[in-house]
């Protein structure tokens, strides 16, 4: 599937990329928690999804340049957006097409992989320690899109926790959020005893880099696993955030937002417990209620 790009003006508007059936929304069931009463429910998650980003010049198979996890939808100008964004492509005259990967008639296509082919060659710089080249589309990227995956062991069992607990770590997070105060714009992510008595909060831009911070400090104190630890992050949680978490050793993962289908479809397999829309009296869980004491 290929979206043809002459050279049109600048002022030109972009070409439309075709608009395969994706779904962007996704049903799960979730077991919600109000005023000490458990009740399974029908929930509909943001989707999300790898897609492998591509460039090649003329004559060159396309090198892979970047995994990223996103909501399918516009991917086209996703991956034109992140090459432009890192500098390896300046104008819209250096694009020549753009292509979902090409696969035999009896292969599914899945429209992970997106490839930028451009007008002339194809020569980053520092490929050698960010780039890497594949030989064909082969399976569509299933081999470099694995690579998004950190392999770690499940988190084995452990005491649940105590819901009034969980409803206590917004408040306790915003009050140790000094930075926001100031800006009103940054993420935060904190981690928690058991008992919901803190011990970091980290600020970032970024709610991953959040996290990032959290588990160095633990693992500069040679603290990992963090196996009695809560984190509890702003926003939403992402396939990225879990993986932090269950690299770490976190069996519990809240946060005040929603999770996204990938996000709990891999803390289903790392026995993690996601914990979303923690906000008031109640909040949802997503996975491994069991983990959670959702009758004190």
């Amino acid at each position: 599937m290929m979206v043809p790009m002459p050279s049109p003006p600048s002022s030109a508007a972009p070409s439309p990329e075709p608009a395969p059936v994706r779904k962007t929304v996704t049903p799960t069931r979730a077991v919600a928690w109000r005023d000490g009463k458990a009740i399974d429910r029908p929930e509909r998650l943001a989707t999300e999804e790898p897609m492998e980003i591509r460039a090649g010049g003329p004559g060159q198979e396309p090198a892979s340049v970047a995994v990223t996890m996103r909501t399918p939808g516009h991917d086209f100008e996703l991956a034109v957006g992140f090459l432009a964004g890192e500098g390896l492509i300046r104008s819209r005259d250096e694009v020549a097409s753009v292509r979902y990967c090409d696969l035999p008639p009896d292969e599914p296509q899945l429209y992970n992989v997106v490839s930028v082919f451009l007008t002339r060659p194809f020569e980053p710089a520092g490929a050698e320690r960010r780039f890497y080249t594949t030989s064909s589309c082969g399976i569509c990227g299933k081999a470099s899109l694995d690579q998004v995956e950190v392999h770690c062991a499940a988190i084995p069992p452990g005491p649940p926790l105590q819901a009034s607990v969980v409803v206590s770590l917004p408040d306790a997070l915003r009050a140790a959020q000094r930075i926001f105060e100031q800006t009103g714009g940054l993420h935060a992510a904190g981690l928690f005893e058991r008992t919901g008595r803190v011990i970091a909060v980290r600020e970032d831009v970024g709610r991953h880099n959040a996290v990032d911070k959290l588990v160095g400090r633990a693992l500069l104190a040679g603290e990992l696993p963090l196996s009695d630890g809560v984190l509890m992050v702003s926003g939403r949680v992402s396939f990225e955030l879990v993986q932090k978490a269950a690299v770490a050793g976190l069996p519990v993962l809240c946060a005040v937002s929603a999770p996204s289908s990938l996000a709990v479809e891999a803390a289903a397999r790392l026995g993690l417990a996601v914990v979303g829309f923690v906000r008031g009296r109640g909040f949802n869980v997503y996975s491994h209620p069991e983990r959670l004491d959702l009758d004190a």
